[in-house]
């Protein structure tokens, strides 16, 4: 599958990048499908789509080496703070195997992409309880929780909720995590869709105080989004900036507290020339400021279409998306 000189260059930057037990620089791209029809106010309508598995190998082979793999609750426990539904974990598995499979350096995302939300109910502020929450992430923690190339997003763009409240649910999950036997590294959202923008004077400084029972703040890593449209939606073919300024001011923030870490596990934008620019500007950028941030996943390949306005998804003959090869590719560690 790879050649010896792909081997090579890899074990390389793995060995330089990951050394003192660090996290190495980490690129790649959502592989959305399981969550489609998922809504912003945490509803689900049942009409998720598998993401291809042979993208994982198509991505790798050209340097890739992160997938985040976004799910919907009501799939992984049918029942709130139920058992998970063993039929759709083997699925579900059987995606994330393959993505690790790809690469011997290959990381992914377990993605919980509910909005901080059950069918319109905040986590611990009249929707789901504390309790619930950490009961998916407990049993997910108890099947992946021994592979280091396994990051936990615990929370997929949480939004329009009382951030201090946020904060004592996101230490409530770290708690059950760690103590089902979990040492993943787990990323932790803020406010506001996760915006990198309003991190540092929102939801960043309530999440500095949440703790790791495993000691230290190593593997907690903040995760933002940014995209590069003009009202950050993600939704426009065109993109506007290149988003530097506001990561600047977010790796001094990071810097500034301790010398946190940062994932950027969203961002991208259509195959047009602005984005190009733009987007080729701001991986750069975030592969510049590595450890501090410690890479990006773009969205979105796996089941959209490759006319979808964001697509990544590589075309039925094997070449990608002029984005992919313009402004991702050169960027990947």
């Amino acid at each position: 599958m790879y050649t010896t000189a792909l081997l090579a260059v890899l074990s390389t930057a793995f060995a330089s990048q990951g050394a003192n037990g660090q996290i190495p620089r980490l690129g790649g791209v959502n592989t959305a499908g399981y969550d489609f029809t998922v809504y912003t106010n945490g509803s689900f309508t049942d009409s998720a789509a598998p993401p291809p598995t042979w993208q994982y190998a198509h991505f790798s082979a050209e340097g890739a080496n992160l997938y985040r793999v976004p799910f919907a609750w009501q799939e992984m426990t049918p029942t709130l703070g139920g058992p998970i539904n063993t039929s759709f974990f083997e699925q579900y598995d059987s995606t994330v195997q393959a993505a690790l499979a790809s690469s011997p350096y290959a990381y992914a995302i377990v993605d919980l992409h509910n909005y901080a939300r059950w069918n319109g109910g905040i986590i611990a502020q009249g929707g789901p309880t504390n309790e619930q929450y950490a009961s998916i992430w407990s049993q997910i923690a108890a099947l992946y929780g021994q592979n280091d190339r396994l990051l936990f997003g615990v929370m997929n763009e949480p939004h329009d909720l009382d951030i201090p409240t946020w904060a004592e649910s996101v230490q409530y999950v770290v708690n059950a995590i760690r103590a089902a036997g979990a040492t993943n590294y787990l990323l932790l959202p803020g406010s506001n869709y996760t915006s990198a923008q309003t991190f540092p004077t929102g939801a960043g400084p309530y999440l500095l105080d949440v703790t790791d029972p495993l000691g230290g703040t190593e593997r907690l890593i903040f995760d933002v989004h940014k995209y590069l449209d003009y009202d950050n939606s993600g939704t426009h073919a065109e993109c506007v900036t290149n988003n530097t300024v506001v990561l600047e001011t977010l790796v001094s923030w990071l810097r500034e507290n301790g010398n946190r870490q940062a994932i950027l596990s969203e961002t991208g934008g259509g195959n047009t020339a602005s984005c190009e620019l733009y987007l080729g500007q701001e991986l750069a950028y975030v592969k510049s400021a590595y450890p501090n941030l410690v890479g990006f996943s773009v969205w979105a390949a796996g089941s959209f279409a490759t006319d979808y306005i964001l697509s990544e998804t590589p075309y039925p003959n094997g070449t990608d998306q002029p984005l992919w090869i313009d402004a991702v590719r050169p960027n990947l560690p």
